[in-house]
């Protein structure tokens, strides 16, 4: 029980989910038991603990909050790991579906894939959230006419200096830089102001190397992954693209997440069709990838 683990993992209720689980994890054997459900949300498909691990965040991926999405704050009970509402908040547009939170624990920071914009929320001493200080609306489209007839912003990432929020809009085919205003819940947008992907790409989701060097872009379309040099400033520049698909292989894929291990050796990539993770490993000196395979998923990814 000493190396037991609390997961907590969002759904959609619309396919007959309760809500937000958590799960207890066993650290020796990695089997997991359910503890619990926090229930009475709808569509809570993405969650976020904050820096402390007492509170956790979940967008509502709806349009029915006043037009808009909603977060979600709850308290974490840390023997058990239950989850108690607290309360909610708009995120001023449709179909949230990505939050992050900041380091000093004041702000959360959304993206409305279905609206295209990015909502600014500040959080109470108590976790709780406060209305929006911020709202960006991203306008703009791309060459795929079904899945980038505008702007579709999908994730937000912060870097370690807690000074700078990266969006991948897979809409516009860009990843946009903007620096973080903390004492007014601001985002103003940074000089390089954005990045361009490769028309059709579409950039979803987003990683840090631990060096602080390199990040690191899995492309939903295309897929591939970009590897950006990260700047002092904040600012990216590209350096290599690889694929997420093994050579020679025909079908139907998009891709979805992205993640470099802590040692920062290696990234996996997981690709929705093939139902693998891409490896590669990666070079400390210069951050770029090498092939290393692919493992499936062991079902539909």
């Amino acid at each position: 029980m000493g190396n037991d683990l609390f997961a907590f993992v969002g759904t959609y209720t619309r396919l007959g989910s309760e809500g937000v689980y958590t799960l207890r994890m066993n650290g020796d054997t990695g089997e997991l038991t359910k503890v619990s459900a926090a229930s009475g949300i709808e569509n809570p498909s993405f969650v976020a603990l904050d820096p402390s691990n007492e509170h956790l965040y979940a967008v509502g991926e709806v349009s029915s909050f006043d037009g808009a999405g909603a977060v979600t704050s709850f308290s974490v009970n840390s023997v058990t790991g239950e989850l108690t509402q607290i309360n909610q908040q708009s995120t001023g547009g449709p179909g949230p579906c990505y939050l992050m939170v900041d380091s000093t624990d004041s702000l959360v920071i959304a993206t409305n894939y279905s609206g295209g914009s990015i909502g600014v929320l500040p959080i109470n001493d108590d976790g709780s959230l406060g209305e929006l200080t911020d709202f960006i609306q991203h306008e703009g489209s791309s060459i795929n006419t079904r899945r980038q007839e505008k702007a579709h912003a999908h994730s937000v990432n912060i870097d370690k200096s807690n000074a700078h929020a990266y969006v991948c809009d897979l809409g516009m085919d860009k990843v946009f830089v903007y620096d973080i205003d903390h004492a007014n819940g601001k985002l103003t947008p940074s000089a390089q102001g954005s990045v361009d992907e490769v028309a059709g790409e579409g950039p979803r989701h987003f990683d840090f190397h631990p060096s602080g060097k390199y990040v690191y872009v899995i492309n939903e379309l295309g897929c591939t992954i970009a590897l950006y040099n990260l700047g002092a400033d904040g600012s990216l520049t590209p350096v290599q693209t690889v694929p997420s698909l093994p050579e020679g292989w025909e079908g139907d894929n998009t891709t979805a997440d992205i993640h470099v291990s802590p040692d920062g050796d290696f990234l996996y990539g997981s690709n929705r069709g093939h139902d693998s993770l891409v490896i590669y490993g990666i070079d400390q000196a210069t951050g770029k990838m090498t092939y290393i395979g692919h493992q499936s998923t062991l079902g539909n990814e």
